[in-house]
């Protein structure tokens, strides 16, 4: 069951995750940046993915690629699973913004 310290923990352990792998990347082609509440990827055009919590609902949200994907952590799985059933994936999902905004893969740990 997700309680506000549960959630806090999963988006902490999520957006570290991103973080991490993004830090790979040369900071001329992808930049990270985290501010509580949200992660921002930015490409050397200036495109962004943006990665932000949605409190009110347990939910992390994901802007990129024209279009924004709510993703609510999945029990069974134990990952972040897209809210409308598409089969979307958070971290794959990101991990596809950014080949899209850089060409380069984001790897994870």
């Amino acid at each position: 069951m997700m309680d506000e310290a549960r959630y806090n923990s999963l988006v902490a352990a999520a957006f570290k995750r991103i973080l991490t792998a993004a830090d790979a990347f040369d900071p001329d082609v992808l930049e990270a940046e985290a501010t509580g509440e949200k992660v921002t990827l930015t490409a050397a055009s200036q495109e962004k993915c943006i990665i932000n919590t949605q409190r009110a609902v347990w939910q992390i949200w994901v802007a990129g690629q024209g279009q924004g994907i709510h993703f609510s952590y999945d029990d069974a799985s134990r990952t972040w699973k897209d809210d409308k059933g598409r089969g979307l994936e958070l971290f794959a999902f990101v991990a596809g913004v950014v080949k899209h905004l850089t060409g380069e893969a984001l790897t994870y740990p």
